[in-house]
């Protein structure tokens, strides 16, 4: 088999496709959760603790820095260690929600199929081999 055909029967596979709308709506989906998080989470976060801009928040562990530089500039001093913890505490919420969205959707998707299980007829059970014996039977019985 040449190489296009293979890779166009691998690319055309349902798997692989739904793979691909995976990815492109998680991609979107993690957005979401991140605008959640900067625009919607983090504003309540900093007024409860004072701080106007959370992520900016950092320990400086060894050198000096001026005051009220933000982080990136923080980062960019010569010999300065700098202890991004408002940073990791954002992103550590994204992550969180983000988890706590694909579980809930998860879980919606598993109860939708447990309900439409419930609804299904139940499969008749397969016959046992007696009865499949006698059916053998029968049939040659009333071939004769």
């Amino acid at each position: 088999m040449s190489f296009v055909k293979e890779f166009k029967e691998f690319a055309v596979k349902g798997s692989v496709m739904d793979l691909a709308v995976g990815v492109i709506i998680g991609g979107a989906f993690g957005k979401i959760i991140e605008s959640v998080v900067k625009d919607l989470i983090m504003p309540l976060v900093s007024s409860i603790i004072g701080s106007v801009d959370f992520s900016n928040m950092y320990l400086v562990l060894k050198g000096l820095v001026p005051d009220g530089i933000s982080l990136e500039e923080a980062r960019k001093v010569e010999n300065v260690v700098v202890f991004a913890y408002g940073n990791f505490i954002t992103v550590a919420i994204n992550f969180f929600l983000l988890a706590l969205a694909v579980f809930l959707l998860v879980k919606g998707i598993n109860s939708l199929k447990r309900k439409e299980a419930a609804a299904a007829p139940a499969p008749a059970p397969a016959p046992s081999k007696e009865e499949v014996l006698l059916t053998e039977i029968r049939d040659l019985l009333k071939t004769k």
